[in-house]
């Protein structure tokens, strides 16, 4: 017995004296230029075979044994460091790399090391902030969302829509972070444009699948986008002049090496640009002079983001950033007719609709020892969506005054929500063999799910009435509590998994839901470039998206779990082979299975705007399943880059609860189920003056609902006294029974860039639909009816009609960098 503890207290000394001979290095990596931090920039050690990557904040953290190391820093793009030096005690060393050659190739997707072979993460990749920009767009405008949905498994809504469905899920699914804080509605002119400015953005990671354990509260995707810093050196920035829109950036020091700011802004004209043509209008309707009409119209949206941040010492950073945002639609009308004999009638019209975010967010870095980083952050995010609509009308009598008659009416209605949140995420790296990152946030929502406010005042012979009706759904306040532990760990050379587990706590109205949400992904090396991967990840959603219509509105409404509607979850399976097919391109190919529960759905006929007691009282619940195969093969490398997708997959729901069913409780096709879906981008530079890129994208139509048959007339007496819609009416036999046409779109667009004394200008020339192929936006049926002389009846035909919302779109913008 003696001889057995001697022998473990052996083994114990003998693991405290190797722990006592490992040392840690840890530092940021920045960007030598301007300061800015290089998220996922790798540091290995050539020696020990041993490496990891910085964190969100450039910050990293690499534990070796004592002795020589062999240090490289490196990130795409720019120039590795080698630092070599007989490691001794625990080591700070902040790594400034420096652009090289080839920060002058555009860079498709990010660092092939976080998202590749050797990465334990399925499903996840890093798209440039240049490859977005030079992807041609719509009006020439740059869009972090349309970049995405070039992936495969990820789809658009309807055209030109900025919506996302990610894997058989909802637009609602989709948890989008700007700098960690939720954005419940991102988009811009009615879901054509999302809210990112590009200018402002610094790096966008997409999560499709095997979500990280620190991520929750959606079941499709995660889209991690993070803003730039601010140039510590020197002042910089940039201006663009487009057809609809104008933008800048401006970023510098405000304490050269210690304080920094970031600033963009960004605004459409359409209401501008569209005065003189209501100037016209008006002129032309006012040739009476009995009658005049005066109308003022107009839309527009407006970006704005800030970012200032502070560096305290080497151990504590802050930063506080912004980011404001509104979509306005307004009309005026004022008509006068004088045209009556001693009587006057003057009318007003009005529409105000006003829609957009606000959010801010205080955050601390914390460096607790050389081996574990704290972030805390305080933040503040609100959507919320104001319509109103009035009419007044005035009756003067000359004759007899008494007679005078006034009616004015005000319909508004409005929804919102908001959330404060206090979050602490830690990063710990006790050896290269372990990264564990832990948390915990705690959420106070806010709902105001649907208010609509009728007032009218009517004065007829001097006695007023007035009236004042609020209907609409009550605030509730929820409360979220979540927690979270993962960790990277190795096992040997080949072996790499990621196990986390996040739990959250929701109580609403006297009602307690829990979550515990297991996450699981698996990496086998095959050898230095082939992987084969494995990924589970359980996910719960506490928040819905009310929409009935087939573009993204502000109408949309965001809704909470209650105590009768039960928060949504999901399963997911992924697995796939990843090849770094050298000097060439990576290949990678997934395969995935997703089932969903307790989505909801509007009832046949139900609408966002009603006069019932409560939203609940108009939708039903049901289930969903999702499968598919995706192929992608990316090149990130060279003077010409770019990536083919193509996506096989079919998203399906079923609605059969007793008293919920929709589609007679039969299983039926998601709206946005598509068979295939394919996209090519490629982007080659032919000098420093000139690129060109293009995108062509290809995918099986979305499904609707429409009536494809009708009943048969009614014969005999019953015929003649029956009216057209009671003796043919449309026969629907399931839901989302039609499928579009298929959709398939080219883009082409070229930069002219010139060096001057002050900077660098860039004239933009793209076309979007270069061969005008008409695709659906719409799909409506309609009836055509003749007489036909020789039967003495009429005769009639259905057809269906298409609305085609985007024709060939050519575009110019000029910009200066300075």
């Amino acid at each position: 017995m003696q001889k057995l503890t001697f022998q473990l207290l052996a083994m114990l000394l003998f693991a405290i004296t190797a722990n006592a001979q490992n040392y840690t290095i840890s530092g940021y990596i920045t960007d030598e230029a301007d300061g800015e931090t290089l998220i996922g920039a790798s540091v290995f050690d050539k020696i020990s075979k041993k490496g990891n990557a910085a964190n969100n904040f450039g910050y990293y953290s690499i534990t070796l044994s004592k002795g020589d190391v062999l240090l490289e820093y490196s990130f795409v793009g720019y120039t590795h460091q080698l630092y070599d030096f007989v490691l001794q005690n625990d080591t700070v060393i902040n790594v400034k790399l420096s652009s090289g050659q080839t920060l002058q190739e555009v860079t498709v997707v990010g660092n092939r090391s976080q998202t590749g072979a050797e990465s334990t993460q399925m499903s996840a990749v890093e798209v440039s902030v240049e490859q977005i920009k030079n992807i041609p767009s719509i009006f020439g405008e740059s869009d972090v969302i349309k970049a995405l949905q070039l992936l495969p498994g990820v789809q658009g809504g309807t055209e030109g829509s900025a919506g996302m469905y990610v894997r058989g899920g909802g637009m609602d699914e989709n948890l989008l972070l700007l700098d960690g804080v939720p954005v419940y509605n991102v988009n811009h002119m009615f879901g054509f444009f999302s809210v990112f400015n590009t200018d402002a953005v610094k790096n966008v990671t997409l999560y499709k699948g095997s979500f990280p354990a620190r991520f929750g509260g959606r079941l499709s995707s995660v889209v991690d986008i993070r803003m730039k810093d601010g140039n510590e050196k020197k002042i910089q920035g940039s201006a663009s002049i487009g057809l609809i829109s104008s933008k800048f950036n401006i970023e510098g020091p405000i304490i050269k090496d210690r304080t920094t700011f970031n600033i963009s802004a960004r605004r459409t004209y359409i209401d501008v640009l569209a005065r003189p043509f209501m100037n016209k209008y008006n002129k032309d309707q006012n040739e009476d002079n009995n009658y005049k009409e005066n109308t003022i119209a107009g839309y527009y949206f407006y970006d704005l983001n800030a970012k200032f941040t502070h560096k305290i010492n080497d151990r504590n950073r802050l930063y506080l950033s912004a980011y404001l945002g509104d979509d306005a639609v307004y009309t005026k009308m004022q008509t006068s007719d004088k045209s009556m004999q001693n009587q006057r009638v003057e009318d007003w019209t009005n529409l105000s609709w006003k829609w957009g975010n606000t959010i801010t967010a205080l955050r601390w870095n914390h460096v607790l020892t050389n081996k574990m980083f704290a972030n805390t952050t305080l933040s503040y995010t609100r959507y919320r969506s104001n319509m109103g609509i009035g009419a007044e009308s005035v009756y003067e009598y000359d004759s007899n005054p008494v007679n005078n008659y006034s009616e004015n009416t005000q319909l508004d209605y409005r929804s919102g929500i908001e959330d404060l949140t206090a979050r602490v995420d830690i990063d710990y790296t006790p050896n290269t063999q372990h990264d564990v990152k832990f948390g915990a946030g705690y959420t106070f929502h806010t709902f105001n799910p649907d208010v609509t406010r009728l007032k009218s005042k009517t004065t007829e012979q001097e006695i007023i009435q007035d009236t004042d009706t609020v209907i609409g759904s009550s605030k509730i306040y929820p409360k979220e509590l979540s927690a979270y532990v993962e960790d990277n760990i190795s096992i040997g050379r080949r072996i790499k998994f990621n196990a986390g587990l996040h739990f959250s706590h929701y109580s609403v109205q006297n009602t307690n839901y829990h979550s515990l949400e297991p996450r699981l992904g698996i990496r086998a090396l095959i050898n230095e470039d082939v992987s084969v991967k494995a990924g589970y990840a359980m996910m719960g959603q506490y928040i819905h998206m009310l929409s009935n219509s087939s573009i993204s509105l502000p109408t949309d409404l965001w809704v909470s779990a209650t105590k009768d509607i039960e928060p949504m979850r999901s399963h997911q399976y992924s697995a796939g082979v990843f090849w770094r097919w050298k000097d060439v391109a990576d290949v990678s190919i997934e395969g995935y299975w997703k089932t969903m529960h307790n989505l909801i759905e509007y009832k046949d006929g139900a609408s966002f705007m009603g006069f019932s007691s409560g939203w609940e009282e108009k939708v039903n619940m049901g289930d969903g399943k999702a499968y598919g195969v995706e192929l992608l093969l990316q090149r990130s490398f060279g003077n010409t880059t770019g990536w083919i997708g193509y996506t096989w997959s079919k998203s399906t729901r079923l609605f059969d609860r007793p008293g919920q069913e929709i589609n007679f409780g039969r299983e039926f096709p998601a709206k946005y189920d598509r068979r295939h879906d394919v996209s090519i981008t490629m982007s080659h530079i032919f000098s420093d003056r000139i690129d060109i890129s293009g995108s062509w994208v290809y995918s099986t139509g979305n499904t609707g609902t429409l009536a494809m048959q009708y009943n048969k007339p009614l014969q005999g007496p019953q015929a003649e006294v029956a009216s057209y819609d009671e003796y043919e009416l449309p026969y629907i036999n399931s839901r989302n029974n039609y499928r579009f046409n298929a959709y398939h779109r080219l883009d082409l667009g070229v930069n002219f860039h010139k060096k001057k004394r002050w900077g660098m200008r860039t004239w933009n020339i793209s076309i979007y639909n270069v061969y005008n192929q008409l695709n659906p936006f719409m799909v409506y049926p309609s009836s055509e009816y003749s007489y036909n002389p020789e039967t003495g009846e009429s005769e009639g035909r259905n057809f269906l009609n298409q609305i085609t919302l985007f024709p060939i779109i050519p575009s110019v913008s000029y910009t200066i960098k300075f």
